[in-house]
């Protein structure tokens, strides 16, 4: 049996040709059935015959219970102003919601990923955007009603503002909720984020699953605050939502009281430029921020470091390693224009401190 701990893309045969319950990993070429063999593979070979041929995913899966939006970018000069009418420099229809871009992080990043959601009327186009990165749709419903979508402001700086729409992606109903988390396996690790509702009952349905649980809180609302935080694994936050859930503003006195409000959860601040935090019951970690130049967008930076964080987070990887990941990740990323199309692939990642240093 594979290890945990032994690096994710250095494999010496193909274990899509061993089916006992217990492998580690399988090959994405085999259509996530471990009972069939590679059609790729004839007896064992050497990983270096594999190398660029396989694509190793963990056994483990994420449902990613989330939003499904249809993102409006303009790239306006500044963001607009009260009683301003500003003339936008260019418009970009774009799949996004940060359901569907973590769920896409996540399978670009080398997860299997289920997404569960709702779609509304012109949402037909994002299942399908899933679908062409491997993501797994067989929970996704539609609805009546208009689909989720935003309005997304990019300056010159690649810094953004946002107004959300929620749409079919509030409409979850407690039938449909328990249907998903009743169909999970036991290993299989539940993510969230704040853009669709009924989040609590998710919460606690997963937990008496025995499931991990993930949350990211964005966007966060003071409803939060009432949400059984205490129930998760991982809560994800950045400087902001870390303020409005703990009632300060100095990021010490942040992670403080929130280690103390949810001493079982673990808490990851995100702080921009200035780095991520992590905090549980021994003690505090910091990692440093990889610093970026050409700034282009920003829109997708913290979904992003969410799928690369959790691909090495279900590896069992050190937490230094899984935001050290994630930081790198995100810094490609806000290089390029878009949402779930700047989430770069593993491939794009630098490999060596030399490369690291050129994405400055």
């Amino acid at each position: 049996m594979l290890s945990a701990s032994l690096p994710f893309d250095l494999l010496a045969q193909c274990y899509c040709a061993f089916p006992p319950k217990g492998n580690f990993l399988f090959c994405r070429h085999c259509d996530f059935d471990r009972q069939s063999k590679c059609d790729m593979m004839s007896g064992f070979l050497s990983t270096t015959d594999f190398v660029g041929l396989h694509t190793w995913r963990l056994l483990m899966a994420v449902i990613n219970i989330g939003s499904m939006n249809i993102d409006h970018v303009y790239t306006v000069e500044h963001f607009v102003k009260p009683g301003e009418t500003l003339h936008s420099q260019k418009l970009e229809l774009h799949p996004g919601g940060k359901g569907l871009n973590q769920s896409i992080a996540l399978a670009k990043a080398g997860v299997q990923v289920k997404h569960a959601g709702l779609l509304g009327n012109g949402g037909a186009y994002l299942k399908e955007e899933l679908e062409n990165y491997g993501v797994n749709t067989d929970w996704i419903r539609d609805v009546e009603g208009q689909n989720g979508h935003s309005m997304i402001q990019v300056q010159p700086d690649g810094q953004n503002s946002i107004v959300l729409y929620g749409g079919s992606n509030m409409k979850f109903t407690d039938g449909f909720i328990d249907e998903v988390v009743s169909h999970a396996d036991d290993d299989d690790v539940v993510l969230l984020q704040n853009e669709i509702n009924d989040i609590p009952r998710i919460i606690e349905q997963a937990k008496t699953r025995g499931l991990k649980v993930v949350f990211n809180a964005a966007p966060c609302t003071e409803q939060v605050k009432d949400y059984p935080l205490h129930l998760l694994d991982l809560l994800i936050i950045n400087e902001v939502e870390g303020a409005m859930l703990s009632g300060e503003t100095d990021f010490d006195k942040v992670l403080g009281t929130l280690k103390e409000r949810y001493p079982n959860t673990g808490i990851v601040l995100t702080l921009g430029s200035g780095g991520v935090y992590y905090a549980d019951a021994n003690g505090v970690l910091k990692v440093a921020a990889c610093r970026v130049k050409n700034v282009v967008d920003t829109t997708s930076a913290g979904d992003t470091f969410t799928g690369y964080m959790m691909s090495e987070w279900l590896k069992g990887s050190p937490m230094e390693t899984c935001l050290s990941l994630a930081c790198t990740a995100s810094a490609v990323c806000i290089q390029k224009a878009g949402s779930s199309t700047s989430i770069p692939f593993p491939k794009e990642l630098p490999v060596s401190e030399t490369e690291a240093a050129a994405i400055a």
